[in-house]
């Protein structure tokens, strides 16, 4: 085999956690931009299982086109009701026929829709507040070619792209990531008028953290202006506890900023989104693939949900650099910072890519040269084990955004 072309060098910058200013953002579950990310890669994951059930394999496709079109709504305390509903284009390309065999690919990216909004956005009537269509046409022949023949061991890179990621996450990495899936989690399940809609930005001037929270408050939930001032106040108060948890830095939360109590400009929804009111949502105009917004990282611009798990990099590439820095960081002792770039070329096989570039700043006294052999070494594995993403990606195993 080959050797792999892995370069691991020092970072001619200061890790994140010393930079004076630091930017972090998380669009929820809710948010529009995500449920596109969360339908694309729910229709992405039913089609993968259709093909393994009905084939054997994975045949091609990619759904990450999908788009959101805002409904419009007439929110009012004790609940409201919704004026236009939202539209969502399930859009991409799926082989619908195999061995003279018709392959049910539309039914079940609608099935698969269906499911997701039911569990994660269940304010939500599909089909009455929410329509989702389909409109997933065949691929083209030379992607279908460079996807694979039946008992290919590695699979050929469908395109020349890249992945990054990094590890470990910083302290404002770490609240903006927590606060969220908390939020969205246990806390909502206690607490039925938070919608999914909930945007975290976390910003950090030197020791100073400031976290901005967008909560959606849900209209049925809430009497009057008293008790969606307290809904809001429990936001911020539990957002306050989750962050003390993971920082000794002074924090301070503020949560629906742009409310006007004496105008009465208030963020209350009908469904939790803002969906249903204006705010149109994409693919890829999101998180990336570790959950997070990172301006102070390089960022790949590629839309990681929906993509085919096989052969698509931009999907692979960045899961993967995420999780080799991840693991490299947690297996070797002295990394404070680190940056893995995954660049593919199209036709090779995705165990070896064009280049694998680890970024490296150090602790204090660690010298790079001692511990870039096992940095290294712990890359190539990760490269030679890369199938096992698709594996995770398939089984559901692994969050894309």
């Amino acid at each position: 085999m080959t050797e792999r072309n892995i370069n691991v060098k020092a970072a001619e910058r200061a890790a994140v956690e010393d930079q004076g200013v630091e930017i972090v953002e998380r669009k929820g579950i809710g948010h529009p931009d995500s449920i596109c990310d969360g339908l694309a890669e729910s229709v992405s994951q039913a089609l993968s299982q259709l093909y393994i059930e009905r084939v054997g394999r994975v045949l091609h496709y990619n759904t990450d086109e999908t788009q959101l079109v805002a409904g419009e709504s007439a929110p009012r305390y004790g609940g409201g009701e919704m004026v236009e509903p939202i539209y969502v284009l399930i859009v991409g390309r799926a082989t619908t026929e195999y061995d003279g065999q018709k392959l049910p690919v539309d039914a079940t990216a609608l099935s698969a829709a269906r499911e997701y909004l039911n569990e994660y956005v269940p304010e939500l009537d599909v089909g009455t507040d929410i329509v989702v269509d389909t409109r997933l046409g065949e691929g083209s022949g030379d992607l279908q070619d460079v996807f694979g023949e039946d008992g290919a061991e590695v699979p050929m890179a469908n395109d020349t792209s890249y992945g990054v990621g990094h590890a470990p996450l910083t302290e404002t990495e770490e609240i903006v990531l927590t606060v969220e899936r908390e939020l969205n989690g246990a806390y909502a399940d206690d607490n039925p008028e938070l919608g999914p809609d909930v945007k975290v930005m976390g910003k950090r001037e030197s020791n100073r953290i400031d976290i901005t929270v967008a909560a959606a408050v849900i209209d049925a939930y809430i009497p009057d202006l008293d008790a969606y001032d307290d809904a809001v106040e429990r936001v911020r108060e539990f957002t306050e506890t989750v962050a003390a948890r993971l920082t000794d830095r002074e924090v301070r939360v503020d949560v629906n900023t742009a409310d006007n109590y004496d105008e009465g400009s208030i963020y209350l929804t009908v469904t939790g989104t803002s969906a249903e009111m204006g705010d149109d949502g994409s693919v890829g105009r999101g998180n990336r693939a570790n959950g997070l917004i990172t301006p102070n990282r390089p960022m790949s611009m590629e839309a990681t949900s929906g993509k085919n798990p096989v052969n698509h990099i931009g999907k692979i590439y960045n899961l993967l650099s995420t999780d080799i820095a991840e693991t490299v960081a947690a297996d070797v002792d002295g990394i404070r910072d680190l940056q893995v770039r995954l660049l593919s070329q199209i036709g090779r096989p995705i165990d070896q890519p064009h280049v694998a570039d680890a970024e490296v700043v150090t602790e204090p006294g660690v010298d790079l040269a001692e511990i870039e052999p096992e940095i290294h070494a712990r890359v190539d594995d990760r490269l030679a084990d890369v199938t096992d993403i698709t594996r995770q990606v398939i089984d559901g195993e692994l969050s894309t955004f």
